[in-house]
């Protein structure tokens, strides 16, 4: 088993977000978490990525056999969790390039190596099915690609499970289609993704194994 979170349990002032929840993904899976607004899907993801740090909730997660402590998003990307939020983190007015590699340049002596950033920018957006130029800003490009953009630049991070939240919730029928091919694709290269999604239909098609929410609890998994 790849993800483990075991009696997840997140309360905020006056009121319990989630209850003894319990969610298990293996080594490229698609694992879909459904539920109504308000049932705890976005608050569980933000427990598991470190949004929600250890200490501030109940319970264990478990990623590759070990219990994790997450003291902030850092130490889960450190081992390859990383999450799409449905407001996509992306800076409008720089390039592809840019956003794919802000905070995490590739330098030499202190310098920034802008061919070495194009050229592994071009291989990742190969690998999403981009044919965007790097230098291309962000606020040139519709939001569609903009998501593509988002699991390349998760990509660039070595993802071994990818969160995406809501994620074709702005998309037209074209674009989300192509957003749940390269799941799938990455599914193929061994990838684990957590897919939360309303979409009954989009579920049916790629997911493998679903978890229900529903009032913070976990009806069934």
């Amino acid at each position: 088993m790849l993800l483990e979170m075991r009696g997840i349990t997140k309360t905020f002032p006056g009121v319990k977000a989630l209850a003894d929840v319990n969610l298990a993904v293996k080594p490229g899976e698609i694992h879909a978490v459904v539920g109504e607004n308000g049932a705890g899907k976005s608050t569980l993801m933000k427990v598991l990525s470190g949004v929600y740090p250890a200490g501030s909730y109940e319970g264990d997660i478990v990623f590759d056999g070990e219990v994790r402590r997450f003291a902030g998003i850092h130490d889960s990307e450190s081992l390859g969790i990383i999450i799409i939020h449905q407001e996509l983190a992306l800076v409008p007015l720089l390039s592809i390039a840019e956003n794919l590699f802000l905070g995490n340049e590739v330098a030499s002596g202190g310098i920034i190596d802008w061919w070495a950033c194009h050229a592994k920018t071009r291989e990742l957006l190969a690998r999403v099915g981009l044919d965007e130029r790097p230098g291309t800003l962000i606020d040139d490009i519709g939001v569609g690609k903009q998501q593509l953009v988002e699991i390349a630049k998760a990509l660039a991070k070595k993802v071994r499970l990818l969160i995406l939240d809501e994620p074709t919730a702005s998309l037209n029928e074209s674009d989300s289609d192509k957003l749940l091919n390269l799941l799938l694709d990455l599914k193929r290269q061994g990838i684990a993704c957590i897919l939360i999604s309303h979409k009954l239909n989009e579920i049916s098609r790629v997911a493998d194994t679903v978890t229900v929410l529903r009032d913070g609890s976990t009806i069934t998994t």
